[in-house]
């Protein structure tokens, strides 16, 4: 299997395009049918649909993770450019290669995406579903899924108006971004939880959290617009 996660820069999808070329052109199949997926979907985070799309259309593997990849990847694309009902076939396929093949990490994010994609009464049981997935895998790269998808859920119950559900998918959500270690998205997963707090009333629990963030990017020599809103909004 590869492990594209070393390759992307989601801040510079560019960037990132050039190095999942370079590892296809280094690589014999089906593992460069695999890269090039990962072109596609940089592609798409530039909004580069239509040559994305004519990259996927000469592409075809018989191979279960590429063809896995293909399928997730020819999802997002079409998510991405607005089609999300004509997306839905293909997360649904992904996810069924992957399970058959037993590419759990991969099987989870195609069932995140067809969560992402369904109609809105049906996003919590489908995101509850992956989740369930997540937690009872072996692979520790797809049960580290937990953390994307708990935030998913609280988003999708913020949506909803049902903030105190999701403070608490957004609590759970920081316990599996700490169990992962990276600051970064442990800073996000507290702020998702400020968030919640304001949106609840909880004032000054809220603007605890906020300063307590703020702080902290300032001791690292960094800025968050978002912990600054926040902050903003908390002051009035």
């Amino acid at each position: 299997m590869i492990d594209p996660r070393p390759f992307w820069d989601f801040d510079d999808p560019a960037a990132s395009s050039e190095r999942f070329l370079d590892a296809a052109h280094q690589s014999s199949e089906p593992e460069r049918t695999c890269w090039l997926t990962q072109y596609v979907r940089a592609l798409g985070l530039q909004e580069s649909y239509s040559e994305a799309m004519k990259v996927l259309d000469q592409l075809s593997s018989e191979d279960p993770e590429a063809a896995t990849y293909l399928a997730l990847e020819r999802g997002r694309v079409l998510r991405s450019s607005g089609h999300p009902d004509d997306a839905r076939p293909h997360f649904d396929r992904a996810a069924a290669t992957a399970e058959a093949a037993g590419l759990e990490a991969l099987h989870v994010d195609a069932l995140h995406m067809v969560a992402l994609v369904a109609p809105e009464d049906q996003q919590v049981a489908l995101t509850e579903a992956a989740l369930a997935v997540a937690r009872d895998a072996t692979d520790q790269s797809a049960r580290d899924w937990d953390a994307s998808l708990l935030n998913n859920l609280g988003m999708t119950h913020a949506d909803a108006g049902d903030h105190e559900s999701a403070l608490a998918a957004f609590e759970q959500a920081l316990a599996a971004r700490e169990r992962i270690g990276d600051p970064e998205n442990i800073r996000v997963a507290r702020w998702m939880i400020g968030w919640s707090l304001r949106n609840l009333g909880r004032r000054d629990e809220a603007l605890e959290i906020q300063r307590a963030l703020k702080a902290e990017l300032d001791s690292i020599g960094d800025t968050d617009p978002y912990v600054d809103e926040e902050l903003a909004l908390l002051a009035d």
